[in-house]
């Protein structure tokens, strides 16, 4: 294997280790969701300042203005994808809330043919299908939820719009090609900070080492680490290999959604998730279903 291949390969897999911890530490933190996401940014933005600076991007002339007021806008979709994924995991549990917010490709794509006249091949609509009949499954199986039915759909509904959040960033990411992505990190951290700093609890601060703890390894290596990881890794992987990896994070997570709070999914729900993963996993990665796709618009 290619040194270049083997590195951005290690890169991504600690990324996607690193993005499967991330419910665990939230939960762990005992904060108010806006209380977490507002460290995170104030934390993130710290840690992604220093990097940008040792990388020399904080040089004028990189940004115009309006790839700048376009990276503000992502960052205000990112920070409240946060917000509403961080928010479902307390009520349909890490592992369901990640499988939900899977399906983001698939609303990716309808966004990109709505608004940039990309056209959608009937191999896409087929996993989309694939992808609607595990939702269904996921949501069959609210009536045995501990938490109850309305929590736990409620928590689905999050992270449905968490992804939709999602999808809306990486489309006007799409414009912006040209700008380095640790500077978009930065600015969008940074937008989040100053949005929440607002909605924040800061007259009552986390107590204690262990919530401070939580808070800092959220912004230091979550989201800081993490996005140089990732953006290395993405420079250096073929997008296939990149897409491929990237499904370490919803297992992951499932994995430590099992350990850490003993939320074992029941055969219903696998079923559901496995159905939108492997259907995500289809779509990114081009598996046909032996037919030739035809284009529909």
């Amino acid at each position: 294997m290619d040194k270049t291949i083997r590195r951005g390969s290690l890169e991504m897999v600690a990324a996607m280790l690193i993005s499967g911890t991330i419910g665990w530490l939230v939960m762990l933190s005992g904060q108010p969701v806006l209380d977490v996401v507002f460290w995170r940014c104030v934390f993130g933005t710290a840690t992604l300042l220093l990097v940008c600076a040792l990388m020399g991007l904080l040089r004028p002339g990189l940004l115009s203005g309006a790839s700048l007021l376009l990276a503000i806008l992502s960052g205000v979709a990112i920070v409240a994808n946060w917000v509403l994924l961080f928010a479902s995991y307390s009520r349909a549990s890490i592992a369901i809330g990640t499988a939900v917010y899977n399906v983001q490709p698939f609303i990716l794509v309808a966004l990109a043919a709505l608004f940039l006249g990309e056209r959608i091949t009937a191999r896409k609509l087929g996993w989309l299908a694939v992808s609607f009949v595990g939702m269904l499954a996921i949501v069959s199986a609210h009536g045995s939820q501990e938490e109850g039915g309305g929590h736990y759909l409620q928590g689905i509904g999050l992270a449905l719009g968490a992804a939709l959040l999602y999808a809306l960033a990486a489309l006007i990411i799409k414009r912006l090609s040209g700008v380095p992505p640790h500077l978009i990190a930065l600015i969008q951290v940074a937008t989040g900070m100053l949005l929440l700093a607002p909605l924040a609890n800061l007259s009552t601060l986390p107590q204690g080492s262990g919530s401070w703890g939580t808070l800092l390894t959220l912004g230091i290596v979550h989201t800081g680490l993490m996005y140089v990881l990732l953006y290395g890794a993405i420079q250096k992987l073929p997008t296939a290999l990149t897409g491929a990896l990237s499904f370490i994070y919803p297992i992951a997570a499932i994995l430590v959604d099992w350990f850490a709070f003993g939320h074992r999914l029941e055969l219903l729900q696998w079923l559901g998730v496995a159905a939108i993963l492997i259907a995500a996993a289809g779509m990114q990665l081009g598996w046909g279903f032996g037919a030739r796709a035809v284009a529909v618009r």
